[in-house]
């Protein structure tokens, strides 16, 4: 079984070498500075570049550091943690409210000063339910729940569905004053600083917002206040972004930036050897060496905030009884998977959880075990009859996503799980109710250093999981409220273990294969350091051009 799936994994070659070919780069008449092509696996799953419906690895990667800035920030390279960024400072004013400071003479892409009636109208009924009939919509905001939206912009249900989930108890946010905002929840919450960091609670222009004719005809044109704002975005195709000359943290160093969507490894390597493309994301640690043979190019990057899942419908018939599932997790050999893939490259974390958390990290805990007799007992238990498990998978829209799934079906064959490979063309496929939903992939984050921000947010009562119908825990449910709303880091932990249990090993949710890690080809002339994420970091002070 070993190495028949280590031959399955080594058998593709590494990229050609290539010759030594100096980058090219597109220099306008009245501008020096340079511009550049990235290449992408996406560029976005949503076709929009709003940050509360393109909730997406690929989203990350173009909008921070780029378009999209919240009020409290994430040092991209000094180890993501908390930094003033919108807001030049906050404080608690009890357990429920956080007044924050705004950043003066921040400008927007249109020009406008970015103000409290920003902030505020950033997180009102209006863009976050499409409700254009509530009452002082840019001084309070109250988000409810379960209350439908009224006339307005019609927004995707996956943009409400996020606002509940980013924010299930915040009732209003209210300027002071021109420069003073305070967010103001229904209950006591130790994660408010951190929600404010976090993905999604980036601002955008009311007047933007006004002035567009539709959702749509904003969302693919958002107004911001990043280095770089949008020129030219063709849905499945590419993205331009051009410099943001007015913006608050200095001039941008490159006059535009170019997201290409280029799908297949081997174009991407190939375009960025050829000097087509100036850097190529998404590289699988097979292709790292040859890249690496040629002086002129090196490869960047490592491990991120974020996990590897195999996600579990319990509804399906096949995976009703939950030993079916702790069997899938128990067959698993995810070491094999780190080695033989990854080269090593990334680890076999300690389930849903990162260090990153501080005192909340759980250090004895450990993702389910590998043990195959395990495994096959509980199938035998379970009563399967040997039907199959549908296992509906993207072509590699995650890296090696193509070859982890054919190693993981020939794991559970091997304990009498008969899976079966289903390829699908995207993520509305994917998600689509039905008989052949029961196994996928996904990837969990942790934009703050906080649980809730990861398996409270994807797995609890407001969570994809559950929204989409795929999984649901009373008792799991119960343990997300206590770490939502209790100020006890102690009864948190505790809730945090309790759901850990339930979701990783009593009734399986998911099971995580492994950290993920992301890698970025580029030529050593290019000046530049990637962050620990997807997101890359065009801002003043992280690219200049230099000798190889």
């Amino acid at each position: 079984m070993t190495s028949l799936t280590r031959r399955l994994v080594l058998g593709g070659g590494a990229a050609a070498t290539g010759a030594l070919i100096l980058p090219r780069f597109a220099i306008g008449q009245s501008d020096q500075r340079p511009s550049i092509t990235i290449a992408v696996q996406k560029v976005s799953n949503s076709n929009t570049l709003d940050v509360m419906r393109e909730q997406s690895n690929v989203g990350e990667r173009i909008f921070f550091s780029s378009i999209w800035e919240g009020l409290i920030g994430r040092d991209w390279l000094g180890g993501l943690k908390s930094v003033p960024l919108l807001a030049t400072e906050w404080r608690r004013i009890d357990p429920q409210t956080v007044e924050l400071k705004l950043r003066q003479g921040v400008k927007f892409h249109n020009g406008d000063e970015m103000t409290a009636e920003d902030v505020a109208f950033t997180f009102s009924r209006e863009r976050m339910f499409g409700d254009t009939e509530a009452k002082n919509r840019s001084t309070i905001t109250t988000l409810e729940q379960g209350t439908p939206p009224r006339a307005g912009k019609e927004l995707p249900t996956e943009v409400t569905a996020y606002a509940r989930s980013a924010w299930p108890d915040l009732v209003k946010v209210e300027p002071v004053d021109r420069y003073t905002v305070r967010f103001h929840n229904a209950s006591p919450d130790v994660t408010l600083e951190g929600r404010l960091s976090r993905y999604g609670s980036d601002i955008c222009s009311q007047r933007g917002w006004d002035e567009a004719s539709s959702y749509l005809d904003w969302a693919r044109k958002p107004v911001t206040t990043g280095p770089y704002m949008v020129a030219e975005f063709s849905p499945d195709s590419h993205l331009l972004l051009v410099a943001h000359d007015e913006y608050w943290g200095g001039r941008p160093p490159l006059a535009s930036i170019r997201f290409v969507e280029v799908p297949e490894v081997a174009s991407r390597v190939n375009g960025l050897l050829s000097g087509e493309y100036q850097f190529a994301c998404d590289m699988p640690p097979d292709q790292i060496p040859g890249i690496e043979a040629n002086a002129a190019f090196e490869v960047q990057g490592g491990t991120i905030l974020n996990h590897r899942l195999t996600v579990f419908d319990k509804h399906h018939e096949q995976l009703q009884d939950p030993l079916v599932r702790r069997a899938l997790t128990h067959a698993i050999d995810r070491q094999l998977i780190v080695d033989a893939l990854w080269a090593g490259r990334t680890t076999v974390p300690k389930g849903l959880q990162w260090p990153y958390y501080d005192d909340m990290f759980i250090e004895d805990w450990a993702v389910p075990a590998y043990d195959p007799a395990l495994a096959a007992d509980l199938v035998k238990q379970s009563g399967y009859k040997g039907d199959p498990i549908p296992y509906r998978l993207l072509n590699n829209y995650y890296t090696n996503q193509v070859a982890t799934a054919q190693i993981l079906v020939e794991m559970w064959k091997t304990v009498g799980l008969n899976v079966e490979i289903q390829m699908v063309e995207n993520w509305g496929q994917i998600l689509e109710r039905g008989e052949t939903r029961a196994i996928r992939d996904w990837s969990n984050s942790a934009p703050f250093n906080d649980p809730v921000s990861s398996i409270v947010n994807q797995h609890g009562p407001n969570g994809g999981q559950q929204q989409w119908g795929e999984w649901t825990n009373a008792e799991a449910n119960q343990m997300s409220e206590v770490m939502l709303t209790s100020t006890d880091r102690a009864a948190r932990k505790q809730a945090f273990r309790r759901m850990l249990e339930i979701c990783e090993r009593e009734d399986p949710a998911f099971t995580v294969l492994h950290q993920n890690a992301t890698f970025t080809a580029k030529p050593k002339s290019i000046k530049w350091q990637a962050a620990p994420a997807f997101a890359m970091d065009f801002r003043p002070g992280n690219f200049e051009m230099g000798r190889s």
